[in-house]
């Protein structure tokens, strides 16, 4: 849990006490590598933040292909974002590419809050900005950039997880193939 205090801290001042009742919300649950924590088609209702672990968002075409969305690693927030807040069948899948440890809460728990406690809202308001944020730039990047460069800005955001999880997950996540990103890499 402490990680998770850290890293709200650097978002929002919370008292000593509204930081209780917020991670009070939370308990810790350990999933195995190749376990979902959402499932394309279910509901979700749970938010999670990674003390460990990484994991992918992901969805499937009607062939059965596999294309990356984002990778979640430590000191970040998990959810279905669409299910958790419209309520409706996920989108998206969200897998653990290695071991993790997740600190859960139900959303709903923490958005009843928000009146007592505004400054819940805030740190809502504010991820979701950022989430947003980084949304609408890597959009860009995937239009814009030659697959080089979205290599080179992938190895500068996640310099550490080339070692931990498969090729092909990071040449789905770039939109090209593991025989284009091998050629990259053996260029670099």
């Amino acid at each position: 849990m402490n990680e998770l205090k850290i890293y709200l801290e650097t978002l929002v001042p919370f008292t000593e006490s509204e930081m209780e009742v917020f991670i009070s919300l939370f308990s810790e649950i350990q999933l195995k590598k190749k376990d979902y924590f959402a499932k394309e088609g279910e509901f979700s209702s749970k938010l999670a933040f990674i003390s460990n672990g990484v994991m992918r968002a992901f969805f499937r075409n009607k062939r059965g292909n596999e294309y990356n969305k984002t990778f979640f690693t430590p000191s970040n927030f998990v959810a279905a974002y669409s299910s958790i807040t419209t309520k409706q069948k996920n989108l998206i899948n969200i897998q653990c590419l290695t071991d993790c440890t997740l600190l859960v809460a139900d959303f709903r728990q923490l958005t009843s809050l928000y009146k007592k406690y505004p400054k819940f809202e805030s740190l809502a308001r504010t991820m979701a900005e950022y989430k947003f944020a980084i949304k609408e730039k890597r959009e860009i990047e995937l239009v814009t950039l030659e697959a080089t460069e979205r290599y080179s800005i992938f190895k500068k955001e996640h310099p550490d997880l080339e070692n931990l999880i498969n090729q092909y997950h990071i040449a789905s996540y770039l939109g090209i193939t593991p025989t284009q990103l091998s050629r990259i890499r053996a260029k670099k």
